[in-house]
């Protein structure tokens, strides 16, 4: 898979969320704050997950010295950190756009897109006030999970404002993204990348995944209805099964190189960890608007431009969406995974081998 980068947590105490909203929603509340209720909710589960990326990580952060550990958490160190990464990111972003314009200048004509849709100096501009409030975020210590909670609208308002005419164009934000991230994360020690990876990880998945419009769906459903309690229940357990989606496609692909190298390279991994996260938030936003055009107007488009040039077989989408299907099947409750199977069946006939044929 691939598209950008980093990691995240799990269950825990999601059921305990999930009953507070609950006996709120069912204590009478008027129907605007049960729909903001419902909002809010996924918005919780998903800033959840980044308590994941603490707990996969964990045996790399036992590895480190303590010392070196203790000197980059401390706020002086994170100062530092911020301070660097700053200094640097003008020129990361730099480097980033060329580097995006060398991958996808030819899928503008290629594609039919209009070159006025790219605008390079308001991608670079968008890019660097983003990561420059992350970083002072991450300077300020605010918790990767807070920091969801609290970018989420603006990384939404962006990626609106890239999708509305040509969804396409995302792709060329997305990687722009991408490369900055890998650059900055480039500049940092071991401690240092392992405590940043996190915050990057919260800016590619709100710019990679539909979650604000998730969030607005989510609103509009009653607090007991199947499809939302369907989507309940999948989104804190995402990343788990992403984890394995990609540890078995790698199996059934060994030697498998795509553009950034093989399946099993770190960098690939994440990329594809997160690409695997990001088709079942698609499958939640299709069931909750209970309509496939989100994945026809925005996530077909994007990969069919974008996988061919980073070298990822359709075959390989394909092993990757019927692993998906049998993780649902042994994670959720019969009734949730039937929620979720006719999207995930048009999925499967959309990227077939017969389309591309």
């Amino acid at each position: 898979m691939i598209l950008g980068e980093k990691m995240v947590h799990s269950t825990a105490s999601t059921t305990a969320k999930l009953s507070v909203v609950s006996s709120s929603a069912s204590i009478g509340k008027s129907t605007q704050k049960t729909s903001q209720s419902n909002a809010i909710s996924l918005a919780t589960l998903w800033a959840r997950n980044y308590f994941v990326s603490v707990n996969t990580r964990n045996d790399a952060n036992q590895a480190l010295q303590a010392e070196s550990i203790s000197e980059a958490t401390s706020k002086a160190g994170r100062l530092q950190t911020t301070d660097r990464l700053k200094a640097n990111l003008s020129l990361c972003s730099a480097q980033a756009w060329s580097m995006t314009e060398n991958l996808l200048s030819d899928e503008i004509r290629r594609h039919g897109i209009d070159p006025a849709l790219i605008n390079p100096w308001e991608i670079a501009a968008d890019s660097h006030k983003l990561f420059e409030r992350t970083l002072i975020a991450y300077g300020d210590r605010v918790t990767p999970r807070r920091l969801s909670v609290l970018i989420g609208n603006e990384f939404g308002q962006v990626r609106a404002k890239y999708t509305e005419n040509d969804p396409r164009a995302i792709g060329f934000v997305s990687m722009q993204f991408h490369y900055t991230g890998q650059m900055l994360l480039e500049l940092l020690s071991a401690p240092e990348r392992l405590l940043v990876e996190p915050y990057f990880k919260v800016m590619d998945d709100h710019l990679y995944m539909p979650l604000r419009a998730a969030y607005s769906a989510a609103a509009n459903h009653d607090y007991q209805s199947p499809a939302l309690q369907a989507v309940h229940h999948l989104l804190p357990l995402t990343t788990k099964i992403a984890f394995n989606v990609c540890q078995q496609v790698s199996r059934q692909h060994p030697g498998y190189q795509t553009y950034n190298g093989a399946l099993t390279s770190p960098t690939v991994r994440t990329s594809s960890i997160r690409d695997v996260e990001m088709f079942q938030v698609y499958l939640c936003l299709c069931v909750l608007e209970d309509s496939i055009q989100s994945v026809q107007r925005e996530l077909f488009p994007l990969c069919v431009m974008l996988y061919p040039r980073l070298n990822v077989s359709w075959r390989l989408v394909q092993d990757m969406l019927q692993q998906i299907g049998w993780e649902m099947h042994d994670r959720l409750p019969p009734d949730h995974a039937a929620t979720f199977l006719p999207y995930l069946r048009t999925l499967i006939e959309m990227f077939s081998a017969e389309v591309f044929a």
